[in-house]
């Protein structure tokens, strides 16, 4: 089937600019405030944190997103009874469009933490109003409005690290090529950048940075912000893949205060994946970005704070009187305290044991495969190492946009490893050559980009091809350096042990420290699936309630 490329400001154009009948309106006046606006006054303007969303009761406003060049493009015109807002009112992050009154506005202000609120007290009109969050800002990442422009060649590793950055954490971008893209050569000049700085990255702002990191990004852009030290949460969660999203949805909905932290985007390594197709209750599939995607924003509403990108270097445990609270120290400086630690950092794909492939990461060297790798290999030959079901969910996904995939196992039989519908459909696929028992041996290219691999196959032969890019799916060791000096006891792989694994006296997943408790992929003895990680994170709120109850009577257990 093919499929639709109607705008989905077209496709459902109704659901993403409903109008609320006065009924309505009257129900939620109690969540906001009136204010007035001039002719010509902004309502909201991008880069700028808005005030909230607004529910028109008077007046027109005109909703205008910007292009590369800076021109205007009108989306709508709200009047009496249409609300003015998208996903970033819902945590009081940057607009990403323009709103101006055209006359005299009277508009219901609901601030952020008042439309949470309205979204969980008002449950009917709440649905639709999220469905119109959610849809809208679907819209801005369709055309890039709004969001910081990234002027750089295509394919270089720099470009497509802050690419996969936005994209996964959901943010609106525009992508220029210099070689391809006359605006991208007017923007060069203008800002007197040498083809060496690039990349450069607009801020919506007018902020200039050439070749940032993400987090230098993130708070140019608005993404991060910072962290309130002296505050205590209930629960900081270190980690944002399924496990750590379904404790945030779970203990934010049950009144702990929550933040989550991840040093690179929402989703970990299921939010990378194509197609997930065997989890309950989507029959015909559905990737890991629009699945964590939903998850993003249910914790969003429920109020879970998030802090991404940051990294966590330390954890350290503080007494106060009675009372024992953790401190995690951020490789950035700022610090976060808790009373509770749920360690859902999950794992990292191995890297190869080949000389000369740090030369190639980023670039031509792959650890997920997303539509911007896609897109790199398109109608180009590849070569795919792994036997899990992140690497056949790769595969199947490759070789829709790729003239052919090598799968290279270094197993005999990726059936033993790798659920039957994928193999399945791999062996179904006339663009897939699967090799077993066989590894790379060698990488050759020049700056930055792979030119040949080479691979031994069960025979004994060397194969070389003519490849540029190179896709790793082999295992993972945890991410569990930053608990060193906490006493958390690990497994010999590095796994944190929880349960009676950890101690005879400790909870269900509860770790060897009390109130530190882990979950997903990093916890010893876990399943590596998305199901069993939610799983797991809603089990654990349950623990963190009887923990919380127990050492600290004012937070209550549910």
């Amino acid at each position: 089937m093919t499929p639709d490329t109607t705008p989905i400001v077209v496709r459902r154009r109704e659901q993403m600019f409903l109008h609320l009948e006065q009924h309505e309106i009257d129900r939620v006046r109690r969540f906001g405030e009136i204010e007035s606006f001039a002719p010509g006054e902004h309502l909201a303007e991008v880069g700028k944190v808005a005030h909230g969303l607004m529910i028109v009761l008077r007046g027109t406003v005109e909703v205008t997103q910007r292009d590369s060049t800076g021109a205007r493009r009108l989306i709508v015109t709200h009047s009496p009874g249409s609300f003015m807002g998208e996903l970033a009112q819902l945590s009081g992050r940057p607009a990403l469009i323009d709103a101006v009154a055209k006359e005299p506005v009277e508009a219901l202000v609901i601030a952020p933490g008042k439309l949470r609120s309205l979204l969980i007290a008002e449950a009917e009109l709440g649905e639709k109003i999220m469905r119109a969050l959610i849809l809208r800002r679907v819209g801005l990442l369709e055309t890039g409005a709004g969001g910081p422009i990234i002027v750089g060649p295509a394919g270089n590793s720099d470009v497509l690290r802050l690419q996969n950055f936005l994209s996964r954490n959901g943010h609106p971008h525009t992508d220029l090529d210099p070689e391809t893209d006359a605006e991208a050569r007017t923007l060069i000049e203008r800002f007197n950048v040498e083809p060496s700085a690039l990349p450069i990255v607009l801020c919506p702002s007018g902020d200039l940075l050439q070749n940032p990191s993400e987090l230098k990004l993130a708070r140019c852009i608005g993404l991060a912000r910072a962290i309130d030290g002296n505050r205590l949460y209930d629960v900081a969660i270190v980690g944002a893949g399924p496990a750590g999203m379904a404790a945030a949805v779970y203990a934010a909905s049950e009144g702990l205060s929550v933040i989550i932290l991840d040093c690179r985007s929402f989703g970990g390594q299921a939010g990378a994946s194509s197609r997930i197709e065997n989890y309950l209750g989507f029959p015909t599939g559905i990737t890991g970005m629009a699945l964590m995607a939903r998850a993003y924003n249910q914790a969003q509403k429920f109020g879970a704070e998030f802090a991404i990108p940051s990294e966590v270097a330390k954890l350290e445990t503080h007494k106060n009187g009675s009372e024992e609270n953790f401190t995690l120290r951020l490789t950035d400086g700022q610090s976060v305290r808790t009373r509770a630690v749920v360690v859902a950092s999950g794992v990292r794909y191995r890297r190869l044991g080949v000389e000369n492939l740090e030369d190639f990461e980023g670039s031509s060297v792959h650890y997920w495969a997303s539509p911007l790798e896609g897109k790199l290999c398109s109608r180009q030959e590849v070569v795919l190492v792994g036997a899990g079901n992140s690497a056949g969910q790769a595969t199947v996904y490759l070789a829709g946009r790729a003239e052919k995939v090598w799968l290279l196992a270094r197993g005999g039989d990726i059936s033993l490893t790798m659920s039957q519908y994928l193999v399945d459909r791999i062996k179904g696929l006339s663009n897939v050559e699967i090799q077993t028992k066989s590894e790379i041996t060698r990488l050759e290219g020049g700056d930055g980009i792979l030119d040949t691999i080479s691979w031994r196959t069960t025979s004994g032969d060397v194969v070389s091809r003519k490849i540029r890019h190179l896709f790793l799916f082999i295992g993972a060791d945890p991410e569990t350096n930053w608990l060193s000096g906490t006493g958390v006891k690990l497994d010999p792989k590095g796994f944190v042990l929880t349960g009676v694994g950890a101690g005879e006296d400790c909870a269900s997943l509860e770790s060897s420290v009390p109130g530190i408790f882990a979950i997903g992929d990093v916890r010893a003895g876990s399943i590596k699936r998305v199901a069993a990680g939610v799983g797991e994170g809603a089990q654990v709120v349950a623990a963190l309630h009887a923990f919380l109850a127990s050492v600290h009577p004012a937070v209550p257990a549910t």
